[in-house]
């Protein structure tokens, strides 16, 4: 493993009952990178990120986050850790504020620091600052999304896992939403993207692997991986 790497999928296979979601996938995740997952829906992305947490039980391959196998870890437990997954679907605590929804992200630190957080949330979608007290249940759709974000910042992660940030959000709101993960890079939290919107993704990540039915079929930096022609007729509509 590269010295840099803070995480490390190894040869990862899950399974649904008879049929094999993953088959075998490998990737990295280094410090100071944007990486993203594409491929069609069923390839088996967000699975990965799933695994990654713990979320769905592996048939095999190993998790190994900051140099250690994640094997028997509870998802909480690595939470606390550093490594924090927003899953898809901009899911949020509809009945509370946007206040107590990111409250909820900072419930299980103990290091002081949140306070401080908060603004960084608020500076990074400002939008939010200005509906603290609003349900958010109530909020747009890019709006839950920016709390899903911020409540997850809000954990403090070491290692950051977008599942479909920008899934079903009009263009204004997904060039916000891809500002902010590229601030949220420039600070210092290495990044696994999965993201249906291809072209949005390669733009705006350091290296690239392409799932297809469970295994990686491509993998390579996000330049190399754009100009390929059968990404360019499958995924970015060229």
């Amino acid at each position: 493993m590269s010295s840099t790497a803070i995480l490390e999928v190894r040869d990862l296979s899950v399974s649904y009952g008879a049929i094999g979601a993953l088959k075998g996938v490998s990737l990295t995740l280094s410090e100071g990178e944007i990486v993203t997952l594409i491929g069609a829906n069923g390839a088996g992305k967000t699975t990965t990120l799933r695994a990654i947490m713990g979320l769905v039980p592996v048939s095999g391959g190993e998790v190994r986050y900051r140099g250690e196998s994640t094997h028997g870890k509870r998802t909480h437990g690595l939470v606390r850790e550093g490594l924090v997954l927003v899953p898809e679907g901009r899911i949020v605590f509809a009945n509370l504020s946007v206040r107590e929804n990111l409250e909820m992200g900072a419930y299980a630190r103990r290091d002081g620091g949140a306070a401080g957080d908060y603004e960084k949330v608020y500076a990074l979608f400002p939008r939010l600052k200005e509906r603290l007290k609003q349900t958010a249940g109530t909020l747009s759709g890019g709006e839950q999304q920016m709390l899903a974000i911020g409540r997850a910042l809000m954990s403090k992660p070491r290692v950051l896992l977008l599942d479909e940030p920008s899934l079903g959000l009009a263009p204004i709101v997904v060039r916000a939403i891809f500002e902010a993960i590229e601030e949220i890079h420039r600070a210092g939290v290495p990044v696994l993207l999965v993201e249906q919107n291809a072209n949005a993704a390669l733009r705006h990540s350091n290296r690239a692997y392409v799932l297809e039915t469970g295994r990686v079929a491509l993998e390579g930096t996000s330049a190399e991986v754009a100009s390929n022609p059968k990404v360019k007729e499958a995924y970015l509509g060229e």
